[in-house]
């Protein structure tokens, strides 16, 4: 699974803390919580075609001519994205062999495979050329924005919210 690990710190680890040693809390259901809203949000990027960061994705030739936004033609990378937790903490990412290209961006030499050069048209031009380097610029979508570091901190607030008043 293609995924990006983020530690927290300040009040958010403390309230992890707290809550890991509070028996009244089921600290994986918090987990699954945390977990669910960073899929969300995950999800809610590729619709504005931004990074966790806000800042936004260069846009694919694709949505650049045909219209349409950039990384949802099909939505298999967007719907890809899943949650894994337990104990210990929670994973958000994807097992979809493209992430990390998206993620962090690639360069890529396309080479001929039958013959010497390859032979393509461009704006009505045939060219031949022995090789096309390609660059795919980064487009993250994997991790944690200010808002879901926000909802996290919420999220964690309201567990020991509840875990105090079932002390009581």
């Amino acid at each position: 699974m293609s995924s990006i690990q983020v530690n927290v710190d300040g009040d958010v680890e403390e309230l992890m803390k707290r809550l890991r040693t509070m028996e009244n809390v089921d600290f994986k259901g918090v987990l699954n919580a945390v977990g669910e809203g960073l899929r969300t949000s995950t999800a809610e990027r590729f619709e504005r075609g931004e990074a966790p960061d806000g800042s936004a994705w260069k846009k694919s030739v694709r949505a650049r001519d045909g219209g349409g936004k950039t990384l949802i033609d099909t939505a298999v990378l967007r719907n890809s994205i899943n949650v894994r937790n337990g104990s210990a903490g929670v994973a958000v990412g994807t097992n979809d062999i493209r992430a990390a290209t998206h993620q962090f961006g690639d360069s890529r030499t396309i080479r001929a495979k039958n013959g010497k050069r390859l032979t393509f048209q461009v704006g009505g031009r045939w060219r031949s050329v022995e090789s096309v380097t390609i660059h795919i610029p980064a487009r993250p979508f994997l991790g944690i924005s200010d808002e879901d570091e926000q909802e996290i901190k919420e999220t964690l607030e309201e567990a020991m919210a509840e875990a105090m008043e079932g002390v009581g």
